[in-house]
């Protein structure tokens, strides 16, 4: 995908006044000095339609030597040096139109977009702050223009940070011009960013219906339906998009996500061949490696998913999910004293983990390989930091009651057992079958030892 800023800066030599567009022999009522010379004048204009940029640069370089101070000739030679690539120059021209005329907006506006390109997003928001701050001239009819490209430059500046400012600087913009298609994609970003899920997928069929099937945006539509707990909506889109673009990296990586997030043994068998492929295509990819390691995982394949974690946490070592995920491998893989040691590491900072949930998985993934290991009492302390930011499971309770049977506490642990078979009989799947086996011997062995 084209960075964002790459195509706003192109787009500016044909939307922003250039000054060597003027007629020869006029002079804009800004610039304090002479009238700059009509020859070179028209010479640079032509040069700009060509796109030469090469002559243009150096005609436009003798007029700013002669013309220090005229905004206008200093913006274009900043628009000419960034279509050459040569973005300290084109940045020190828009610098000094700036400081030549500070109400000149453009010269703020294609400033902030180099910056924000450059990956100086503080600097690069003060520049687009500065343009949107200026009055727009009610004699020039491309001011409104110029304004509303800001408050779209703005917005997308500040959808990662403040999407509210974001969706504020969106509509504004909107009052000012016609609605894109690139505003539509826009306003569902914002809307994701916001939570405001039922808003994001509306934004993103409008935007579809105007380029169906847009790999990016349909990996990111389905990304949305896929939090709105909407798996089988995600996949027809996925599938219909894979139709048009066979094989597409993006796509197909979001489908085999949507066939896991299924939780359907069969989805995952799906899912396997599509990642395989990819990981082949892309060894060296993170994500697609980390994907391919949970969806072996997810098919009893541990033993393959082994590798793949290894050397994915010689790249991100204090990853907790990615610690996570590898001891909760290593727990199939019965290697549970490494596994409780990988899981130590992942809880060592519960603030690090992107969501309570995530954070509740890895303490019951602890809590289970030290009851594994006999040592009930990191058990039960692990469940009761899990207690703290989840409620509890069938599983955690089972967990609970088997550490203080172990311990003795006979009392606790009959308890337990009880409250665990309420649950169990509540879930009713059988997915706990030889848990409840256990618990009623055991409470039948209680009973003998009050």
């Amino acid at each position: 995908m084209r960075s964002i800023w790459l195509q706003f800066a192109t787009a500016l030599l044909f939307v922003l006044p250039l000054h060597a567009q003027l007629p020869a022999a006029t002079t804009d009522t800004t610039a304090p000095q002479s009238t700059p010379d009509a020859n070179l004048l028209n010479q640079a204009n032509e040069a700009l339609q060509k796109r030469d940029f090469a002559a243009a640069e150096k005609l436009l370089t003798t007029l700013t030597q002669a013309n220090p101070k005229d905004p206008h000739l200093l913006f274009d030679l900043g628009l000419t040096e960034e279509n050459l690539n040569h973005d300290a120059a084109a940045e020190a021209a828009y610098r000094a139109a700036s400081a030549a005329d500070a109400k000149f907006a453009p010269s703020h506006l294609a400033l902030g977009l180099l910056l924000a390109r450059s990956g100086k997003p503080a600097d690069a928001r003060t520049e687009l702050l500065a343009a949107a701050n200026i009055p727009p001239d009610p004699s020039d009819p491309g001011a409104p223009a110029v304004t509303a490209r800001t408050l779209r430059a703005l917005a997308k500046l500040d959808l990662s940070t403040n999407a509210a400012d974001a969706r504020d600087e969106l509509l504004y913009a909107l009052k000012l011009s016609t609605e894109t298609p690139e505003d539509i994609q826009l306003s569902a970003q914002i809307a994701e960013a916001l939570s405001d899920l039922p808003l994001a997928e509306s934004a993103y069929t409008r935007y579809l219906a105007l380029n169906p099937n847009d790999p990016d945006t349909t990996a990111a539509f389905a990304r949305v339906l896929l939090l709105d707990r909407k798996p089988a909506e995600a996949e027809a889109v996925l599938t219909k998009a894979l139709a048009a673009h066979p094989g597409d990296t993006v796509l197909s990586a979001r489908l085999a996500t949507t066939y896991l997030a299924e939780d359907d043994p069969a989805k995952t068998a799906l899912a396997l061949p599509l990642v395989e492929a990819l990981h082949q295509q892309h060894p060296a990819e993170p994500s697609i490696a980390r994907l391919l390691a949970r969806l072996y995982a997810r098919n009893r394949q541990p033993e393959k998913a082994d590798p793949l974690y290894a050397g994915l946490l010689k790249q991100s070592p204090n990853d907790p999910t990615l610690l996570d995920d590898y001891g909760s491998n290593l727990l199939h893989l019965r290697r549970y004293a490494e596994a409780e040691a990988v899981l130590k590491r992942a809880v060592a900072d519960p603030t690090a983990f992107p969501s309570p949930d995530d954070l509740a998985a890895a303490y019951s993934d602890l809590a289970f390989s030290a009851s594994e290991n006999n040592d009930p009492t990191l058990t039960l302390q692990a469940l009761d930091l899990r207690a703290k930011v989840a409620a509890n499971t069938a599983g955690s309770v089972f967990l609970a009651a088997t550490a203080h049977d172990k311990l003795h506490q006979y009392k606790q642990a009959s308890e337990l057992y009880k409250q665990f078979l309420e649950m169990a009989k509540v879930a009713a799947n059988g997915r706990f079958a030889d848990q409840e086996w256990e618990a009623q011997h055991r409470l039948i062995a209680l009973e003998h030892m009050k």
